[in-house]
């Protein structure tokens, strides 16, 4: 029984508490690019620099409280910098939409012409975080570091096994409880939010309602961009900071977007959890956990690991190609790219 209780924290430890905080950040992640492409029909490739400039912001205003002596201990200063990187996030998004997408809406240009113009916006708002804060990784995470430590739960549960929660964890997934529930109250409840499902649905219906069409836009970049920002600062604060790693996310926040349906928010959340679970539970390795489990004389005497962590974004690749290929709408029956 003790073995049994032993593996369960351990499995706990590298895969369930990983994965769920993960799966938080990518669903947050997701929960933007689904809805730009719900209300501009097009995917939106430059939402993940767009999170690496929100989250660049918070870091910066995050120094600057820390060198002021700010701080909220035991959270994180990083959690008062927040409405400034989101701020910040929304009018570089706007500003980006009056002066690039709105130019296309008006000429009524397909979607790949959209698809196209946000890889370029993607390049340089690339090109600007790095100039701006420089390629490496960047910390700017204080305050406690963990909610429960090894050496506690040892104590308190008398197991071989420590488990660690930490603060950045906790708060990823209760951030996240937060923000979801009151993202589909808005959706729900408010006129603006009524007004942005309609448009979603029907275009036509939706203008012959008396629905203006630029409020619809607005929102839709005030929502996305506030998400890109607490999703990259949660994972900024979680993990680092690094630019180019913000550019790789997009990989597993479209799989997770489009495994659930994209255009379809609660999609992109089960999407984002799956994709999470799927790259977590493949890249790790399996040795300690099944000594636990298994008879002594069938104990593996290798890593038991499908896949290196270095190829876990293959993982979202692979998910994604399977999803296009069998099923392009999605589990629950999205728009196709």
């Amino acid at each position: 029984m003790t073995d049994a209780a032993n593996a369960l924290v351990l499995f706990s430890n590298f895969v369930l508490i990983p994965g769920l905080t993960y799966g938080s950040q990518l669903a947050l992640g997701a929960l933007g690019v689904t809805l730009i492409f719900g209300i501009l029909r097009f995917a939106n490739f430059a939402h993940g620099d767009l999170m690496a400039l929100g989250t660049m912001f918070v870091i910066l205003v995050t120094w600057w409280f820390q060198d002021l002596g700010i701080s909220i201990n035991p959270l994180p200063t990083a959690l008062l910098a927040l409405p400034f990187g989101i701020i910040a996030a929304v009018i570089v998004s706007i500003l980006i939409d009056k002066s690039v997408y709105k130019f296309y809406r008006k000429r009524k240009s397909p979607p790949v012409v959209f698809l196209i113009a946000s890889i370029g916006v993607m390049f340089i708002l690339n090109g600007l975080v790095r100039f701006i804060i420089g390629p490496n990784d960047q910390k700017f995470d204080d305050g406690a570091r963990f909610l429960l430590k090894f050496q506690d739960f040892k104590i308190l549960t008398g197991l071989k096994e420590g488990l660690a929660i930490k603060l950045s964890q906790g708060l990823t997934v209760i951030v996240a409880i937060v923000v979801v529930t009151a993202l589909f109250l808005f959706l729900q409840k408010s006129r603006a939010g009524k007004a942005m499902r309609a448009y979603s649905d029907n275009v036509d219906l939706a203008l012959l309602s008396g629905i203006e069409p630029e409020k619809v836009v607005f929102y839709a970049w005030l929502i996305a961009g506030t998400l890109a920002v607490i999703a990259g600062s949660l994972y900024g604060l979680d993990k680092s900071f690094k630019p180019f790693t913000y550019f790789s996310l997009l990989l597993p926040i479209f799989a997770s977007a489009i495994l659930g349906g994209i255009g379809h928010p609660l999609g992109a959340i089960i999407g984002a959890y799956t994709v999470a679970f799927s790259e977590v539970t493949i890249t790790y390795a399996y040795k300690k956990f099944l000594k636990y489990i298994l008879p002594e004389k069938w104990e593996p005497d290798h890593l038991v690991q499908l896949l290196s962590t270095d190829y876990k974004f293959a993982v979202s690749f692979i998910i994604l190609v399977v999803v296009l290929l069998i099923r392009p709408t999605g589990i629950f029956k999205g728009r196709v790219i």
